[in-house]
């Protein structure tokens, strides 16, 4: 019987662990944490946002970077292979809204115990606080691993699941890249990304806790326009955050140069025209208050003031002496609500690393090592990412799937 050697046991590697068993391998699945699926339990807020409910095409039009890369492994194991799993192991699943799948109890805990369950049922042996230093490799075949308390194990196929580099404490310290590099692969520089937005300045900190939902958000590199979504957003102290911040963030480039700008429509529902004749309406209603007293009905209390002061307009005035230029900057200011990125924030608060083992010397059909044989990778280590709403894991569980069947 061919014995695999996993390293990692996030998602991609349970997966790599189970598709590998159930194909008659003994597998050893080796964890340098003190249990399985660490990352995963703080995915989706702790509710674990298993995967999309969409159709293959929609799921490849969400994953960011080299999606035609994932043709096999999403075809191979697909969003609604991995939910009649876990249905089959106990853990009940939903869709919410934008066809997020989570399990029914909305504890992450409960997707790690199916798959923990299934791995013990396959006789997987699981090797907790145990730490891989390197890759066993002769005459480019790779032939096993050595461990940190210098024991050497050998099998006939290794598959690195070792994750990224973002939220270091559940064991994501980039192991794989550096067993990676010795087998010859190239690596993409990691980045942070689906990480917050900085912003310096007053207005934000003033905006602090301030959620804001269905805005339409454009972001821009320079004059050009990345990112265009309609969605949640949320201030915090530091600048900006919520989905479509983070879903944005995966299209900034490393190092970027050009100035990254944010720009927030407050009323996206009602064109320039529309929100004009709201506002005319508004202020036939509020003729005789002041303008600083006229927007309660139209915004949140936190954004009156800064809204008032980007528009130019004295808070004192009357709203019945405000003439028709000066509506219409206060129009401008609500339908181009602009915000200058200072920059990303770091590895501590990505949800996933952009970067990674590069895609070219991977064969797709198979997740196999092109520089060296029987050497398989899957997951986060390698370079893929996608934008927030289930499509990362889906990524994990599919490579990890393919990787586990094809060893």
């Amino acid at each position: 019987m061919k014995q695999v050697i996993v390293i990692g046991a996030g998602a991609a590697g349970m997966m790599a662990a189970i598709a590998a068993a159930r194909n008659n391998k003994k597998v050893i699945l080796i964890e340098k944490n003190e249990k399985v699926g660490k990352k995963l339990f703080i995915t989706g807020k702790g509710r674990c946002n298993i995967t999309n409910a969409c159709d293959i095409e929609d799921l490849l039009s969400n994953i960011v970077t080299n999606p035609k890369f994932l043709y096999s492994a999403l075809y191979t194991f697909t969003n609604d292979d991995i939910v009649t799993l876990l249905e089959e192991l106990g853990c009940k699943t939903k869709v919410e809204r934008g066809n997020r799948v989570f399990p029914v109890s909305d504890k992450s805990s409960d997707v790690i115990g199916a798959l923990k369950r299934e791995l013990n049922r396959l006789k997987v042996e699981i090797l907790l606080n145990t730490e891989v230093t390197s890759l066993i490799i002769e005459n480019g075949i790779c032939t096993g691993v050595n461990l940190k308390n210098k024991k050497k194990m050998l099998g006939d196929a290794v598959i690195v699941a070792t994750g990224g580099i973002s939220y270091a404490p559940t064991g994501s310290t980039g192991d794989g890249y550096e067993f990676a590099k010795v087998a010859g692969h190239h690596i993409v520089e990691p980045v942070p990304s689906l990480v917050p937005f900085n912003i310096e300045g007053e207005e934000v900190k003033a905006l602090q806790g301030l959620s804001l939902r269905n805005v339409g958000v454009k972001v821009f590199s320079g004059k050009k326009v990345i990112y265009e979504e309609q969605g949640e957003l949320l201030f915090t102290h530091f600048g900006m955050s919520g989905p479509t911040i983070l879903s944005a963030s995966a299209y900034v480039k490393p190092k970027q140069k050009e100035k990254l700008t944010v720009t927030i429509d407050l009323k996206p529902a009602l064109s320039e025209k529309q929100l004009d004749q709201r506002l005319l309406r508004d202020f036939e209603k509020n003729k005789n208050k002041q303008y600083k007293n006229s927007l309660e009905d139209l915004l949140p209390k936190k954004l009156i003031p800064i809204i008032m002061n980007r528009s130019n307009i004295s808070p004192e005035k009357k709203v019945n002496e405000i003439s028709k230029t000066e509506r219409q900057q206060l129009l401008k200011v609500l339908k181009e609500f602009a915000f200058e990125v200072s920059g990303l924030r770091g590895f501590q608060e990505a949800i996933i690393t952009k970067g990674g083992v590069n895609i070219k010397e991977i064969e797709p059909n198979t997740m196999e090592s092109k520089e060296v044989k029987q050497l398989f990778f899957a997951g986060e280590v390698l370079d893929l990412d996608a934008l927030t709403g289930g499509f990362n894991l889906q990524i994990a569980w599919s490579t990890g799937y393919l990787a586990g069947l094809c060893c």
